[in-house]
């Protein structure tokens, strides 16, 4: 991806172009002007015409100052999940019960960005509502949608996009051949015949820039006048069809149903089955989903090699690795004849195994070294981990697969950003009824994952429901593990409730619950954290630091980092109230970039709010009262700011009051409103520069009330804080 930057900071997500971008210098002329005229324009055509690619080098031209978001949709299947995809796109992190549109409005109102919406047309209501609200209600945004259909919003303004013009077809073919003109060769009287026969070739393809694609798979191994009698071959055997449908549809279908028959037997069965796929996949997937009757595993890999060299499928470099993607027509040819070969439903159950299997394995390996890689593969894989969880919660004797799939992702939920849709789908499992056997231990999983996700949202009545089922539940089926769960949740309720002698109590037991059924994990370290926690909020501090190094070791035993960042806060407290800043701040940038980097807006914005006290106590009041407003402006997207309670809050008071004597209120607000500006990586990149590094701030208004030059400006030397283990931690 681009790694566009404002101020150190990254900002939009187009990807990098890899391969050449091929004529259409009119259509992106046409397209600019048709964007500074308009704040909606839709690029509309056939299938494989190339509006994806001519909008994203359109929109790579432009440079609002908020930055260009691509938000791909093809992989979206359910209208509920538009409003998702886009808060994904953005790389926003929403831990409260708002809605992801919520989340949008608050994020786009005062930005000035470009959001190119990709393959809008099988979501087109769903998308229209969107962009009719944002559009509405967010004055610097700018859309640039991509389907085959307009979205018949008002002010909407549709850019039609035609195949390629001859001579760009041409060019594209010979481009994608590898070659710089297309000629073989193979007749020495006429050495045009090569470019003559391509440029028919084009002709017969319509100019459509995927048919063309296809076509030029081939050309490594036949002449373009050989591929030309072999596509006229299958023109005659697949013309027709659907008589309704434009020349185009019909020609682009039989391009690749052309590309399709030139495919061996074994490749025309891995396309059918890869078509079960909903987003990119690895070779490890693709090996044990379509294996079998008929394809044998060891001959996977040749077979998915071939229909790449033939641009069936993509490669592209991830952070988890290699990655395989089919072009969604094409993967939509596939599933035709998956379908009409009777194979569908065991290849959706293949599938779904695969992911519950993975699943399984990524909450095991959460709790090792592998804890990035495990996030990055998470995320990742997320477009098939939604469609195999789509397919659980819809297939009655799948109810119990489900609601496993779902709680056995608690750490993606909770620790990667993703609370609001992790509660979508647990929602959901918790609410089928599953054979008792078979789904009892999963229920009640799920019910304690639920619980833990609307606490961290600061929906506690929900919560309690789920803990007082789970807990009802799992003594009268004698499930220790279930029961020590749900006894460690309702601990963390009142620890956030405020109540810390309940909370001391119930954690205490269900550690030594965990220690009696031999259960340590990432759960079982934070359930020492957060008595650790109700120890500080009651005056013990030595105890609570005792408690959490001893995580911290645990931790670096095992490669576990989620869990160690909340041990770190804990410590960066004690160090703030023992006098020592430098340590509190060193923990905390520690604590802080871990979060960011799993997109723990919890553990991001709990940090930052201790920075604040710590900036203050440095002496740097006024950069205390920018992170104050950076904080402020980050809790609407987690919950309940603090959690409500008075424990957590005190820090925040304290500050806050601090840098007020020592500012003034027109000041400190002054300050506070320009943290508030921030996005989130901002906020965090501004949270982790060096005391006494140079910093924007508004300059200070003169007695006339005119702004005085602003400038850098350094930070004062730290005062020695004062207060001491019986004050409350962060």
């Amino acid at each position: 991806m681009r790694d566009l930057r404002r101020d150190g900071v990254p900002h939009g997500n187009l990807p990098l172009e890899l391969d050449a971008f091929v004529g259409r210098a009119t259509e992106l002329a046409g397209l600019a002007g048709a964007l500074d005229a308009a704040r909606l324009v839709t690029v509309t055509g056939p299938g494989g015409v190339g509006k994806s690619r001519l909008a994203a080098r359109a929109a790579g031209r432009r440079s609002p100052r908020d930055g260009v978001w691509r938000v791909q949709l093809a992989p979206v299947r359910d209208e509920e999940f538009v409003d998702y995809a886009v808060v994904e796109a953005l790389g926003l992190t929403d831990h409260t019960t708002r809605l992801p549109r919520e989340t949008l409005l608050a994020h786009l109102a005062e930005r000035e960005l470009l959001l190119l919406l990709d393959g809008v047309e099988h979501l087109v209501d769903a998308c229209a509502a969107l962009v009719t609200e944002l559009l509405g209600r967010a004055p610097g945004l700018r859309v640039l949608a991509v389907g085959r259909r307009p979205l018949g919003v008002a002010g909407e303004r549709l850019v039609p996009l035609a195949p390629l013009s001859t001579e760009e077809a041409v060019e594209l073919l010979a481009v994608r051949a590898g070659q710089r003109s297309v000629t073989c060769g193979h007749d020495a009287a006429d050495p045009d015949a090569d470019r003559r026969e391509a440029r028919e070739l084009c002709r017969r393809l319509d100019g459509i820039p995927l048919a063309i694609e296809l076509a030029a798979g081939r050309l490594g191994a036949l002449s373009p006048g050989q591929v030309l009698r072999r596509l006229d071959d299958r023109f005659r055997l697949l013309t027709g069809g659907d008589r309704t449908a434009l020349p185009r549809h019909r020609t682009l279908r039989t391009a690749i149903g052309w590309s399709h028959e030139l495919c061996t037997p074994p490749e025309r069965l891995l396309w059918a089955r890869l078509s079960v796929f909903a987003g990119p996949f690895d070779l490890e997937a693709a090996e044990y989903v379509c294996s079998g009757d008929g394809l044998p595993a060891d001959e996977v890999l040749d077979v998915l090699s071939a229909l790449l060299a033939q641009s069936v499928l993509t490669r592209e470099e991830s952070p988890a690795g290699v990655r395989f993607r089919m072009l969604d027509t094409v993967r939509a040819y596939g599933a035709d004849w998956l379908e009409a070969a009777g194979d569908a439903d065991r290849l959706r159950r293949r599938h779904r195994d695969w992911y519950v299997g993975l699943a399984t394995w990524c909450e095991l390996e959460w709790f090792s070294p592998r804890q990035g890689e495990v996030a990055a593969r998470v995320n990742a894989e997320l477009p098939n981990l939604r469609s195999a969880l789509e397919h659980c919660l819809t297939e009655p004797d799948d109810a119990h697969l489900g609601q496993y799939l779902a709680g056995c992702l608690w750490f993606h939920w909770v620790g990667c950003g993703r609370l609001s849709e992790g509660r979508h789908w647990l929602e959901q499992a918790v609410r089928l009824d599953a054979e008792p056997t078979a789904g009892e231990q999963p229920r009640l999983k799920a019910l304690w994952v639920l619980a833990y996700v609307a606490i961290l949202q600061g929906d506690t009545v929900p919560a309690l429901a789920a803990l007082q089922e789970c807990r009802r539940e799992a003594e009268r089926s004698a499930n220790p593990t279930a029961v020590a769960y749900a006894e460690h949740r309702t601990g963390c309720l009142a620890l956030v409730t405020d109540d810390m002698p309940r909370a001391e109590t119930l954690l205490r037991s269900a550690l030594r619950r965990y220690r009696e059924i031999g259960e340590l994990n990432s759960n079982v370290l934070m359930g020492q954290v957060e008595l650790a926690m109700t120890r500080a909020f009651q005056g013990d501090l030595p105890d609570a630091v005792r408690l959490c190094e001893d995580v911290r070791q645990v931790c670096e035993d095992h490669g576990e980092r989620w869990a160690r960042g909340y041990a770190l806060y804990v410590l960066a407290y004690a160090a703030w109230s023992e006098g020592n800043p430098v340590r509190a701040r060193e923990l905390l940038a520690d604590c802080l970039g871990g979060a960011h980097r799993f997109r723990d807006q919890l553990g991001s914005v709990l940090a930052v709010e201790l920075l604040a006290l710590v900036t203050v106590a440095e002496g740097d009041a006024a950069e205390a009262a920018v992170l104050q407003g950076a904080a402020g402006r980050m809790w609407p997207s987690v919950g309940l700011p603090l959690f409500g309670s008075a424990h957590y809050n005190a820090p925040h008071e304290l500050c806050e009051a601090t840098a007020r004597e020592q500012l003034g209120d027109e000041r400190y607000e002054e300050c506070a409103r320009h943290g508030a500006r921030l996005g989130r990586r901002e906020a965090v990149a501004r949270a982790l520069r060096r005391p006494g590094a140079p910093a924007s701030l508004p300059a200070p208004r003169s007695a006339d009330g005119r702004r005085t030059a602003a400038g850098p400006r350094t930070a004062k030397p730290a005062a020695s804080p004062t207060r001491k283990g019986g004050e409350t931690a962060g």
